[in-house]
């Protein structure tokens, strides 16, 4: 199991100061990819990540989000959506305590995962149309507590084709939840900053007491990455409220 530190699970703030990594552009590598491997060298929660063992720096995402708003406790039944490379699931699996068998955690993504202890790992993509009845068989008689959804479509650089592409992915991931969480449950996904969409949000405020954007400090600064964290689950019933 992955031990966590202590205050806020992220980099620890030592007096020393480390050095910057510089990458010269390599032949055949395009700039970009050279800003991307200068910026994963030089970032304090990659260090932090391989240090405690965990599989991605959005490990400490989840770690932060969870310190402050507990959607995660002992016992807890997880679904984790676009989990590889394993880094939520990691954080998951230890807060519901799944290795000892109290809580479960079901990840499921697109690509292979290597085997986490206490993690029942799926090879799914969320937009085959069998892939929420799969779920639903995997669950059986339980219900989720909180479902996750850290999915992500590949960037075109078009900003609307890319919004609508990670809202398509929320709406399949919010489909889910409907279907397979407890009542009072939580849900969790990776927006883009302006939200998910109107449409998304009614959707979100009809079903859940509490509906907020939230942006941990584990995402990088320039990122436009956010997330939309929606709990007390009505099980699709319930006036809508504003939050």
């Amino acid at each position: 199991m992955v031990k966590e530190t202590k205050s806020g699970r992220g980099p620890a703030r030592g007096g020393g100061r480390s050095l910057s990594v510089r990458v010269r552009t390599a032949k055949g590598r395009k700039s970009g990819s050279t800003r991307w491997l200068q910026r994963q060298l030089n970032d304090p929660y990659v260090e932090e990540a391989k240090r405690q063992g965990y599989r991605s720096r959005a490990a400490f995402k989840l770690a932060e989000i969870d310190d402050k708003h507990n959607i995660l406790q002992p016992g807890m039944t997880v679904l984790d959506l676009g989990a590889a490379p394993g880094g939520w699931s990691q954080v998951a699996a230890s807060r519901v305590r799944a290795g000892n068998g109290t809580g479960r955690v079901i990840a499921a993504d697109i690509s292979e995962m290597e085997p986490i202890p206490g993690v029942e790992v799926l090879l799914l993509d969320m937009s085959d149309t069998g892939a929420p009845e799969r779920l639903t068989l995997v669950l059986g008689d339980a219900k989720a507590d909180v479902v996750l959804s850290d999915m992500a479509a590949s960037a075109t650089g078009h900003k609307p084709t890319d919004h609508l592409r990670i809202v398509a992915l929320v709406e399949a991931a919010l489909d889910l939840a409907r279907q397979a969480l407890a009542p009072r449950g939580s849900f969790l996904a990776k927006v883009l900053q302006g939200g998910g969409g109107s449409e998304l949000m009614m959707r979100l405020k009809k079903d859940f007491a509490k509906v907020r954007h939230v942006k941990p400090k584990a995402s990088r600064a320039d990122s436009a990455e956010t997330y939309v964290l929606a709990t007390g689950f009505r099980g699709g019933g319930g006036a809508m409220q504003d939050t």
